[in-house]
């Protein structure tokens, strides 16, 4: 074969049908006694990694890659036989059918090798594949020839021929449009005509009898089973199509064996299986269509709450249409749907129902999704954070660097101990001996001045630890490569650049009024930094907590997390129900907890109604105790 023709790229090879467990490795292995290779990549799946099926082979010569194909093809590896092409860059060629060839009736002995042997005496081949399942050959295949030339002659010499005992079909290849286009125009001039639903009580003769008088039949046909009992359908075939017609416009929907019939036109099956699939696509996106904005899904249901109930508390919203909670044997499975008769009414029962505590539980309610656009929506999501990740750069994991010649003056150190921890989930940071400079530049401050150092993260408070409140700080200005938010306690300073820079003199800093007369020559505690525009939730003896810190804890951590916040916000107001209260409210969605530490009035009208709900929970059973005493006595 020539590999400088044109349409080929001069030493790339495809490589497919190859195991999963395939790699780079072992198909390098595999390939290089053919001579040098370039490069050579697995096609993998963005979000699995798992591998598609092919490769690509670059060899640095062509000779080599025709080698490889010529010696190499179909070998095994891992147990599949390899299919080796030239790799087509350009789809052109593969979409216009040109030289493509189709066959079937092929034996099940057959496989790509002996095909390709077969058909390689009428000219160059490009691709050759026998379609397979699970179960093996599925009895036809493809053959694409380098020229249409090569193509006819194939189909000229073996179409009609026998391979391996069986007599096999040879013709150009047609796309599936065409087939649908060319089988349409031949289903209008249909004389085969099928019968269904007359019962058991029918035979060929009977059937033959009440359908001639609509003209000469060639064949008729009852479909019996096992016993040769009628299986309740059967097919006539009659000789002009005006006839089937005639038969399928006065039978059917009349009545034979006390049973109303169906009588149409006689279809293939996979003709019938596209046509139910369009039906169904056509009432599924009708479906969709419908309840598009009205279907809410209701999820954290308590055990007790049935369709009646779930249609009682959503009904004071609008008209709801259908209400279901999803059992299996009988039990609830957490969650059902309500469906209400307009957007507006479902936009405002989700605004006020989710989050409410119903039955000891917080209700999650949101617009229902199909589960391919939610899967679609959990991919992107994932996708999005991963990329995040990745373009993170260095600094903004480790700890701040400051530039050549830049040194951090001492501050004061406060009476009491303080505890700092960096609000990035990676890397802390925590005070050492001192600023690396340049040694050129000598420090005008003693050696103690302190440096920032990573270190691993706490993973849980120590009691004695607290939060310093109200803490002086003093902060540098920083070049804009290094702009970072100095967050000190509970304080937090954005640090900015001013119009033109001041480094090379006498370094510029920025006091606080608290620290306006500080000594210059007291200890300085550590400057913990964080990335600017990331808000944090700030609780008195407890690490700042960041979306980006609960994202990154592992799902059996988040909730303890966000719980160690709000016992404390709790204990506050209700010391006696802090602990059932924070495990009502832990059952709601983790972004909906952060909003509400956040916003100390949402979260005080939430503990409010869970208060509610415990205390009416309470007097229930108060009432059933009493009353079973009554009857003990």
């Amino acid at each position: 074969m020539n590999a400088s023709g044109p349409g080929y790229p001069l030493a790339s090879l495809y490589v497919g049908d190859l195991h999963p467990d395939v790699t780079e490795a072992i198909l390098y292995e595999k390939f290089s006694p053919a001579g040098p290779i370039m490069s050579i990549r697995v096609c993998r799946d963005v979000a699995t990694r798992r591998s598609l099926g092919y490769a690509y082979i670059n060899f640095q010569q062509p000779v080599d890659a025709e080698r490889a194909l010529d010696t190499m093809n179909f070998d095994v590896i891992k147990g599949r036989p390899i299919r080796i092409m030239w790799s087509q860059r350009d789809p052109g060629l593969r979409k216009s059918g040109v030289g493509n060839v189709f066959i079937k009736n092929l034996d099940d002995s057959i496989d790509n090798k002996a095909l390709y042997d077969t058909f390689s005496a009428f000219g160059n081949i490009l691709s050759c594949k026998v379609v397979c399942d699970e179960n093996g050959s599925r009895g036809y295949g493809f053959v694409h020839f380098e020229t249409h030339e090569a193509a006819t002659r194939a189909i000229e010499t073996m179409n009609g021929m026998l391979l391996n005992d069986r007599k096999v079909f040879v013709g150009h290849f047609k796309s599936r449009k065409e087939r649908e286009a060319e089988f349409g125009a031949r289903a209008m001039e249909f004389t085969n005509v099928y019968i269904k639903n007359f019962g058991g009580d029918m035979d060929d003769d009977r059937l033959r009898e009440i359908f001639s008088k609509f003209g000469k039949t060639l064949s008729v046909k009852v479909m019996m089973d096992n016993t040769g009992r009628s299986k309740g359908f059967g097919f006539v075939n009659f000789e002009k199509h005006e006839e089937a017609q005639k038969a399928v416009a006065d039978m059917n929907g009349k009545e034979i064996n006390g049973r109303l019939v169906y009588v149409g036109r006689a279809q293939k099956r996979l003709e019938r299986q596209s046509e139910l699939k369009r039906k169904f696509e056509q009432l599924k996106q009708e479906r969709v269509s419908k309840y598009q904005g009205v279907n809410l899904y209701v999820k954290n249901l308590d055990d007790g709450i049935d369709d009646e109930r779930l249609r009682k508390e959503f009904s004071p919203y609008g008209t709801i249409t259908s209400a279901k909670v999803m059992t299996e044997g009988g039990h609830s499975k957490g969650f059902g749907f309500v469906c209400f008769s307009s957007p507006e009414e479902a936009t405002k029962a989700v605004t006020e129902m989710n989050g409410r505590i119903v039955s000891t539980k917080p209700l999650y309610v949101a617009l229902a999704q199909r589960k391919e656009e939610r899967k679609a929506i959990l991919t992107n999501q994932y996708m999005q954070r991963l990329a995040t990740m990745r373009a993170l750069p260095g600094p903004l994991l480790g700890s701040f660097q400051p530039p050549p010649g830049y040194f951090l003056p001492p501050m004061p150190q406060p009476q009491t101990r303080a505890a700092f921890y960096s609000p990035s989930p990676v890397v802390p940071v925590r005070a050492a001996t001192r600023w690396s400079a340049q040694p050129s530049r000598p420090p005008p401050y003693p050696a103690a001045t302190p440096v920032l150092r990573a270190a691993a993260p706490p993973r849980r408070l120590l009691s004695n630890i607290s939060t310093m409140r109200q803490a002086s700080t003093q902060v540098p200005r920083v070049p804009p490569q290094a702009q970072r938010v100095a967050n000190i306690g509970t304080q937090t300073v954005s640090a900015r650049v001013p119009s033109s820079p001041t480094l090379r003199g006498a370094p510029q800093y920025k006091y606080s009024s608290a620290v306006r007369n500080a000594q210059p020559m007291g200890h300085v505690p550590p400057v913990v930094l964080r990335q600017v525009g990331e808000p944090a939730v700030h609780i008195q003896g407890q690490e700042p907590l960041t979306a980006s810190m609960l994202a990154a804890a592992p799902p059996q951590e988040q909730k303890q997390m966000i719980g160690e916040r709000l016992y404390p916000l709790i204990h506050a107001m209700h010391p006696s129900l802090a602990g059932k209260i924070t495990g009502m409210l832990l059952e709601i969605d983790n972004s909906e907890l952060l909003l509400l530490l956040e916003s100390p009035d949402s979260l005080r009208s939430k503990i409010e109604e869970a208060v509610a709900v415990l205390q009416a929970h309470q007097a229930t059973e108060t009432s059933h105790q009493s009353s079973a005493a009554a009857f003990l006595q």
